[in-house]
């Protein structure tokens, strides 16, 4: 018997995220789509084409709100910074950094509940640790990811997803229209039931880090490794690449980073003191 909607935690909000779409026709027909779907938001990362046009309008239908209201973000990083889980949909792993996963699991973990985590996300953007979580003390949103028609997403980009989605296609012909994916994601997304309760309690350390806060602190730990030797210019990007994979596949949580944000932190004091 399944949940009624009073016994199930509240859902999170969801996010679709374009990167980069260059077809009008594409984003139109996703606005449709979030709107068929009750998604809220779409948010685009650099669009190489015109989202209001008339081409995306036409296909848009009911979809003209999400449409109007979609937010624009020069880099991905920028439209997840304030996401708690983030699902990316591609099969173009060149290392296995993170494994692929078929919809069911990835997105049932998108949308698992989670405790309050305590982090506030101000008006103006900024992720402040240790506050309430926002005006309206609605949950931090989750997304999910799509990647640019012709080339999908890279991966410095997927690396950016706790989550890797792959639909599973005919091998003599794989590809699939960017709002096919979309259609396909979120109609599996919503056939899963409402889970009552977050797994394993109600503990806020057990909460998944923001995007935003742990890409921050991944860069703090990229200056200081590259200041005391341990990374070089050229190698630095790789290796850092393999971190965020272990971190990702890890599914590090809010407490987690906050500890190595204060190491990498106390770890730079320690090496400017200049004694023992």
């Amino acid at each position: 018997m399944s949940a009624s909607p009073e016994a199930a935690s509240p859902a999170p909000e969801i996010v679709v995220v374009l990167v980069e779409p260059a077809g009008p026709l594409n984003v139109g027909s996703v606005a449709r789509l979030c709107a068929n779907f009750a998604i809220a938001q779409l948010r685009l990362v650099a669009p190489r084409c015109n989202p209001l046009g008339e081409e995306a309008r036409r296909m848009a239908v009911h979809g003209q709100a999400q449409l109007e209201q979609a937010a624009t973000f020069a880099s991905l990083a920028a439209a997840i910074a304030d996401c708690r889980r983030v699902v990316a949909t591609s099969g173009r792993l060149e290392r296995e950094e993170l494994p692929l996963e078929g919809p069911g699991s990835a997105l049932s973990w998108l949308i698992e509940p989670e405790a309050d985590p305590g982090v506030d996300i101000n008006p103006g953007g900024a992720i402040n640790p240790g506050g309430a979580i926002n005006p309206g003390g609605a949950m931090a949103p989750v997304a999910l990811v799509f990647g640019r028609e012709d080339r999908g997403l890279s991966n410095d980009e997927l690396l950016q997803a706790g989550k890797i989605l792959r639909l599973e296609s005919s091998a003599d012909y794989a590809s699939l229209n960017l709002s096919h994916a979309v259609a396909i994601c979120l109609h599996e997304l919503r056939r899963i039931p409402a889970a009552k309760e977050p797994p394993g309690g109600s503990d806020g350390a057990a909460v998944t880090s923001l995007r935003g806060v742990l890409e921050s602190t991944l860069a703090d730990g990229q200056d200081l490794l590259l200041e005391v030797g341990f990374l070089h210019p050229h190698t630095a990007h790789a290796r850092m690449a393999k971190l965020r994979g272990l971190l990702q596949r890890a599914q590090i949580r809010e407490g987690e980073v906050a500890l190595i944000r204060g190491m990498v932190r106390q770890l730079r004091w320690a090496t400017t003191r200049g004694t023992p």
